[in-house]
């Protein structure tokens, strides 16, 4: 069993949330992002955990995260032991690399009963300066419903490059103005904040998540 970070009310829906590759579970993003979606008139419970490389960063290891695929086994393990607590099925995502993982889980740990969503904030549509190198082949027949919170401007996946994509019609993406991949936008351009646009997305994931 792994450690869980838990915010929220308890008779909230229950979102499984993981971090992205270079962040912890416990990062400044993650800590504001969960604050926001367990605020009342959201009232959404997050359960965050950390994948084993970043777990083992806290004792001094310096490893990259390993590739995507290599970290099912740990996000499914996780969901189980969530869902065994709650006694029902959750929402399960995460902040890029975690909310990849995540959409790569989906649909087997639906079919077995474990997860009703998917929330993806920031997803990881290519790297930067590579929209060549799409990792959008397992999006193109997701079943489950799912939500991605997207930066107009995200180097991973701009308004303009993601619209073109093959995607599910189970996907929904909620755009947030001006914001890169952190969400964050220009205020000076755009005449939005970081928070207002951070404010937005929580709102976004709570109406998917309690329709």
């Amino acid at each position: 069993m792994v450690e869980l970070l838990a915010d929220g009310p308890a008779d909230g829906p229950v979102l499984v949330l993981a971090h992205g590759a270079g962040a912890p579970m416990d990062s400044a993003w993650m800590d504001r992002v969960s604050a926001l979606l367990a605020e009342p008139g959201r009232g959404v419970r997050t359960v965050r955990f950390e994948f084993a490389y970043m777990a083992a960063r806290r004792e001094g290891s310096r490893k990259p995260p390993p590739r995507a695929d290599r970290l099912l086994d740990e996000y499914r393990a996780v969901v189980e032991q969530v869902t065994d607590a709650v006694g029902g099925p959750a929402a399960i995502g995460g902040k890029s690399m975690g909310g990849r993982v995540a959409s790569m889980v989906a649909d087997d740990l639906r079919r077995e009963g474990l997860v009703s969503a998917l929330v993806c904030l920031g997803y990881p549509f290519h790297p930067p300066g590579r929209p060549e190198r799409l990792r959008t082949e397992h999006l193109e027949h997701l079943e489950t419903p799912a939500l991605v919170c997207q930066g107009t401007r995200d180097p991973f996946g701009t308004v303009d490059e993601v619209p073109g994509y093959a995607l599910s019609p189970s996907i929904r993406v909620r755009w947030i103005e001006d914001g890169e991949h952190e969400l964050k936008p220009r205020p000076r351009i755009s005449g939005r904040s970081h928070e207002q646009n951070l404010a937005e997305a929580a709102d976004a994931v709570a109406s998917f998540l309690r329709p």
